[in-house]
């Protein structure tokens, strides 16, 4: 492969590329994805084996979530005059490592440990190799070579979480981890051989690129990443419970997460296509319209007492689709509104979605204590209030380009 002159991927014009070059980066997402839901499928042996509670141990996860979120930003100024394939090739050989060394942990702060350490390479990884994909394409398809990217994730939540139970059954945790670990080899020798030389931009501080952001609608693009990933993992932690209590018997909840899970490989591929021919804005009107009037669909059911395995199963599968519709169509607004900075509001991207899941888990929880059938309802008007945040933001951004304002839309 010959390297030819290239400028950084974070906005500025690099050669078009197939969107196909764009696999190699998806299959390093689809590793972290797998690592980020894997453990959900072993939480009890793993507890059992390092002598701990399920709660305890289920604190890994949010170990990771909460530094993946503090970390994403931090990162992406900190590693801005790394040339790109040598950064996206060092967070995958971070995260394979990290992974070795969960499953090699004897105690709960070993994992702990190890987590917060994996999350370093996450947080490097996922908001990089979105924007090198972007950069890497025409204008006009930019939005489905990230969307090629967030299916890694999105593939990941259908066959992460019922494999990582499979294997451990099979294996024990700690080879089903070992798997994980082995996984991020195959990208990062794709990497090596397939991806062109992309060198970085001007090393800028994370103040000076905060300071952009401040004059950029992306303050007003980010948080609708939270609430619309709030709304949707409202319900997801607790998708047990709240569906027993809609009548779904417990045998039919792989079937309901493999359903999501279908649904959010199907929505994340079909939302590049969508955004580049209609906007953004049409395709996230039409998500939480969708999202709203799914959740809601299983509400209705539960209170009603007409537990239906047709509804449960489609709403899942929309359900599923429309979460994964959000990030695409969000990427593409916040890279319009700064296109020098795009790793870095891609990272602040990355970490609002953390928050969001954060906030929605948390929520969940309040809501499942009292009331598990009541989690879809709670669920489908947070999806509502995502809706009147888009509307009112995108009105006022309108209304801010047509007065003279600064930020782009």
């Amino acid at each position: 492969m010959v390297d030819t002159p290239q400028t950084a991927a974070e906005g500025a014009a690099v050669a078009p590329r197939s969107l196909m070059s764009t696999v190699v980066l998806a299959l390093g997402t689809f590793a972290v994805g797998t690592d980020i839901f894997v453990i959900a499928g072993f939480l009890p042996s793993m507890a059992d084996s390092l002598q701990s509670s399920v709660a305890e141990v289920g604190q890994s996860v949010t170990a990771f979530a909460i530094s993946f979120a503090v970390l994403a930003p931090i990162l992406a100024a900190a590693t801005a005059s790394m040339p790109r394939r040598m950064l996206l090739i060092g967070a995958l050989v971070i995260l394979c490592v990290a992974n070795i060394a969960s499953a090699a942990a004897v105690n709960l702060a070993m994992l702990l440990a190890s987590r917060i350490f994996a999350s370093v390479g996450a947080a490097i990884y996922t908001p990089v190799a979105t924007a090198v994909s972007a950069a890497m394409v025409q204008p006009d398809q930019r939005t489905r070579a990230m969307a090629i990217v967030g299916a890694g994730l999105a593939i990941s939540t259908a066959l992460g979480v019922p494999l990582g139970a499979l294997f451990s059954q099979w294996m024990g945790w700690r080879a089903a981890l070992a798997l994980v670990a082995a996984m991020f080899l195959l990208p990062i020798v794709g990497i090596s051989l397939l991806l062109p030389r992309v060198p970085p931009s001007p090393a800028i501080g994370l103040r000076a690129r905060l300071a952009v952001l401040r004059r950029s609608d992306a303050l007003m693009v980010l948080p609708l990443t939270v609430l619309g990933m709030a709304a949707t993992y409202l319900p997801y932690a607790y998708i047990a419970p709240a569906m027993t209590s809609a009548g779904i018997p417990s045998i039919a909840l792989p079937a309901i997460l493999f359903l999501y899970g279908a649904g959010a490989v199907c929505g994340n591929l079909t939302t590049g296509i969508a955004t580049d021919r209609w906007g953004p804005i049409v395709v996230l009107r039409t998500v939480y319209v969708a999202m709203a009037l799914a959740l809601g669909l299983v509400w209705v059911m539960s209170t009603i007492d007409a537990p239906s395995m047709v509804v449960a199963a489609g709403a899942s599968f929309g359900w599923g689709m429309t979460t994964w519709m959000q990030t695409p169509p969000q990427q593409y607004r916040l890279i319009t509104a700064m296109p020098a900075q795009g790793a870095l509001v891609i990272a602040l991207n990355s970490s609002s979605i953390y928050v969001g899941i954060g906030l929605g888990t948390t929520l969940g929880g309040l809501v499942i204590a009292t009331s598990p059938r009541n989690v879809f309802g709670f669920a489908a008007a947070a999806a509502i209030v995502a809706l009147m945040y888009l509307l009112a933001s995108d009105a006022k951004m309108k209304n801010k380009k047509r007065t003279g304002g600064a930020g782009r839309h």
